[in-house]
């Protein structure tokens, strides 16, 4: 059945009104704290640095010298980004779509709305305190008192629980896991001991996130958010390493309901050892699924010459799901099925 006749059509209406509310919203939250809005292209020559997330490529077709190009549609906006904060711009944000290919499911699209901020001269703490100002102003804008996803709620206006990875795998799944950063088979073991499925194949990450779904997930952001910070320093590809612990890095994720909201960083500044950590994921990209992207030489210049500063990638729709109470992602998006699904 079509989706864009009239009773099928009212059905998301409400959640779509929603959705402009917040989109308002967050643009008077960054437009009044002195941050510009910039917008930056979606072409890109390299579009990401994980090796997991996987892009749609397309061909551009030049004239004279430049002849046929393979491009990527980006996954984010953050190398241009940080480009202007090597430029000299000091409060940055973007609302833009992003592209990621083979992403499908109640929470995860392959096009979606990505809101991106970076500050210069600041940490990640800097970003942690702008998340729990954003959820409250939000949620004063749409006038709702909690944010929810199913039997899940948070409230927006108490302070954010804030949780290290370590003290997370402690508490929840009973593991330390400082014992198991470069020991992959004794984290197999561990994880099995407390029952995750592990198979032959698991990478250090894949038992890491199996750990996290399974027994860690479910518990954060309930009742109010959670920042959940420092993760290992092999999961943070664009993150600064701790100075006084250099097997984890200054990486945070924002959760609300149980949902992973946002991924923020304290940024790295070293172009080699950015340079090397690109050249690290992609050989782990080709091993894993027989690819790997180009480098943005002009980007790592860019990382060379940024002042010590911080980020973070929000999703977008999401926020709006959180804010709605919507079953379902696609209930938050203008888009025909054959789009989503």
């Amino acid at each position: 059945m079509s989706w864009w006749t009239p009773d099928n059509f009212s059905k998301k209406r409400v959640f779509l009104e929603k959705r402009t509310q917040v989109i308002k919203a967050l643009r008077h939250f960054f437009d009044t704290r002195d941050f510009t809005e910039v917008h930056t292209p979606a072409l890109q020559v390299c579009p990401v640095m994980d090796a997991y997330i996987h892009a749609f490529k397309t061909t551009r077709y030049g004239v004279g010298r430049i002849g046929v190009q393979e491009m990527y549609l980006h996954t984010s906006p953050e190398f241009d980004m940080k480009k202007l904060l090597a430029a000299g711009m000091e409060r940055i944000y973007q609302m833009c779509p992003v592209y990621r290919n083979a992403e499908g499911s109640a929470r995860h699209l392959p096009e979606f709305m990505i809101l991106e901020w970076y500050r210069a001269h600041a940490d990640y703490h800097a970003i942690m305190n702008d998340c729990e100002s954003m959820l409250g102003e939000i949620a004063k804008a749409l006038e709702i008192t909690h944010y929810r996803y199913k039997s899940n709620i948070c409230d927006p206006f108490q302070p954010a629980q804030r949780l290290s990875i370590a003290e997370a795998f402690d508490k929840y799944a009973h593991l330390d896991i400082s014992a198991f950063l470069n020991d992959l088979d004794g984290f197999a073991k561990a994880a099995e001991s407390i029952g995750v499925r592990v198979i032959d194949s698991d990478k250090w990450d894949d038992i890491f996130h199996a750990v996290m779904a399974d027994k860690i997930e479910p518990y954060l952001g309930q009742g109010r958010a959670t920042i959940l910070y420092d993760y290992p320093a092999s999961m943070a590809a664009l993150s600064r390493k701790k100075p006084d612990n250099e097997e984890f890095a200054e990486r945070f994720e924002l959760y609300v309901c149980g949902i992973e909201l946002a991924n923020a960083f304290s940024e790295l500044t070293d172009a080699n050892e950015q340079r090397e950590r690109f050249r690290s994921e992609m050989a782990l990209k080709k091993e894993l699924y027989g690819e790997e992207y180009p480098a943005d030489e002009e980007f790592f210049k860019a990382v060379g010459n940024m002042p010590d500063s911080a980020g973070i990638a929000l999703g977008v729709e999401r926020l709006i799901m959180l804010a709605t109470n919507a079953p379902d992602i696609t209930d938050v998006i203008w888009a025909p099925p054959q789009i989503i699904n």
